[in-house]
């Protein structure tokens, strides 16, 4: 059964190399001139009166060189019943082409407030390929309020992004 288990594995490993191999020949999934499209759900928590805060977004990119693109999305938060749209302007790098870190600036338009609020978002994780258009990347974020007057401490999230390649 460990020799059936080994062989497997060894297997497995085997193919994964020739399909890495095979996609670095044609370029890569993070290589220059290719597009990112990804759709984030954030399951955060922050130390505002505890309360829950998720989110939903979608994002475009485009890679100005290898494993760099430049990026811009929407989103929807809901928190504690209230909702606001939001938009995303930043950059995500892939380390070895699979580490993702992204920063970026992301702003809301709230009623009845005279300062909209304004956050710099820092982001890690790791990027599973499913095959040469799909990867899942699980990942930690922090966003840092840029705003005292509206609020003064950060948010940090838990999210899983789904990410098409072409």
């Amino acid at each position: 059964m460990k020799k059936l288990l080994l062989s497997a594995a060894i297997a497995v490993l085997g193919l994964s190399q020739v399909n890495a191999q095979e996609t670095e020949s044609e370029g890569g999934q993070t290589s220059k001139g290719k597009w990112l499209i990804e759709a984030n759900t954030g399951f955060g928590l922050t130390s505002i009166d505890g309360q829950t805060i998720w989110s939903i977004g979608a994002e475009g990119g485009y890679f100005v060189i290898d494993n760099l693109a430049i990026k811009a999305g929407l989103g929807y938060t809901d928190y504690d019943g209230n909702s606001t749209f939001s938009y995303k302007l930043g950059a995500k790098y892939y380390i070895s082409s699979m580490i993702p870190i992204q920063v970026d600036v992301t702003g809301a338009s709230l009623d009845g407030l005279n300062e909209n609020p304004l956050w710099l978002g820092l982001q890690g994780g790791y990027a599973i390929f499913l095959g040469q258009n799909v990867s899942i990347e699980p990942g930690l974020r922090y966003s840092h309020s840029l705003n005292e007057n509206i609020v003064d401490e950060g948010i940090f999230e838990v999210r899983i992004g789904f990410a098409l390649h072409f």
